[in-house]
């Protein structure tokens, strides 16, 4: 066996892969670049979880503000730890949806895939960490009564949603305020993971009548058992005035 082969191999035996970098392929590294691109100042990091999104943003190289909203209690207890050290990186106890209220969260066993909405057996059977366990009453709110306060209107402006299927809901939520987003980024469930959320095609029509366009698409979540792709991360990003 040669070299390459023998440590490839070895590293795989302890759940490592080792391959020559390439930057093309690095997720991480395109983020930053759409971020830099688009001269971003304002990421809204929605459905922060404990914060790894904005963790990832800032050993990307990206040093403006971030503010991420979680409604979970014991995921934005340690999100706010995590903020506290950060003077740009803020931290809002409540889910962004299309109404200011309440409502019950189903949570997820591993946290992560806790959703306002009921999950279906595809999900719950590609990842079986991911069946709910319980549920949550927490606070929502629309996006279009808090963004005026956040920047102002001129703020090259990032909107990430990962929201478990109420993805659509947090944009409804938006009003006139999404004329202020220029970049989106947001899970696009290919194939019906929660009950009622949108698809793939969905999103991308109801984007694209608003003047945004596919400008980078990422593997999200996919079945172990088959390889099937189940969601993909869409990146959006819509000129001023379009």
């Amino acid at each position: 066996m040669d070299p390459k082969g023998f440590l490839q191999k070895l590293a795989r035996r302890v759940g490592l892969d080792v391959r020559r970098y390439d930057p093309q392929q690095d997720a991480v590294l395109r983020r930053q670049l759409l971020l830099e691109h688009f001269r971003v100042q304002l990421v809204l990091d929605v459905g922060a979880n404990a914060g790894q999104y904005a963790r990832l943003l800032r050993r990307g190289g990206y040093r403006h503000r971030i503010v991420s909203f979680e409604p979970q209690s014991s995921a934005f207890e340690l999100l706010q730890k995590r903020a506290a050290g950060d003077p740009q990186w803020s931290a809002l106890h409540f889910a962004l949806s299309d109404a200011d209220g309440t409502a019950q969260i189903n949570l997820a066993g591993n946290s992560l895939s806790s959703s306002l909405l009921g999950m279906l057996p595809t999900h719950s059977d590609s990842a079986p960490e991911s069946t709910y366990v319980g549920s949550e009453s927490v606070s929502t709110r629309r996006l279009d009564g808090l963004l005026p306060g956040l920047a102002p209107v001129d703020t090259p402006t990032y909107l990430k949603i990962d929201t478990q299927g109420s993805e659509l809901k947090v944009l409804h939520g938006a009003g006139a305020a999404l004329q202020r987003i220029d970049t989106l980024e947001l899970e696009l469930s290919l194939v019906p993971l929660y009950e009622g959320a949108p698809l793939f095609e969905e999103m991308l029509a109801w984007l694209a009548e608003r003047g945004y366009e596919l400008v980078g698409l990422e593997p999200a979540f996919s079945d172990p058992r088959s390889g099937r792709l189940l969601q993909a991360d869409g990146f959006f990003h819509r000129s001023r005035g379009a």
